[in-house]
């Protein structure tokens, strides 16, 4: 029995969001390489400058290559992992003797909440029927 396939059609919506997001790497990851010894003072943040610059160029990169994909939703995935490697490298703020703890937790909070829009873009796909 042969399956006929409705055409996929692009995800435009998605693609453009995905897009933003793209741009929105690209901006974090110049500021993490711009600042990294302010991000680690106001979060009190254990992980060394050098890491952190590393996230920014994680980001620069993941950020070019949404940027550049003709499937932008597909790369954003890619920030989904990033994600997950901020969220914990950034657990560690939350600790009682952090006396940054304050701003670590909301480095936390937007990190998560960032990290669920990411999801919710990512699952959309590049393609509807």
């Amino acid at each position: 029995m042969h399956r006929s396939r409705e055409p996929r059609h692009p995800n435009t919506d998605a693609q453009i969001l995905a897009r933003g997001l793209g741009w929105f790497s690209i901006a974090l990851g110049l500021l993490e390489l711009a600042a990294p010894r302010r991000l680690r003072e106001e979060t009190g943040l254990p992980a060394p400058a050098g890491l952190v610059r590393a996230f920014g160029w994680r980001e620069i990169a993941t950020g070019v290559a949404i940027l550049a994909s003709r499937r932008p939703v597909a790369m954003v995935w890619g920030r989904v992992a990033g994600d997950m490697a901020d969220l914990a490298v950034l657990a560690p703020t939350l600790r009682p003797d952090n006396p940054h703890r304050l701003g670590g937790g909301g480095a936390l909070a937007m990190v998560a909440a960032i990290t669920a829009l990411d999801l919710c873009i990512a699952l959309q796909g590049d393609e509807t029927n």
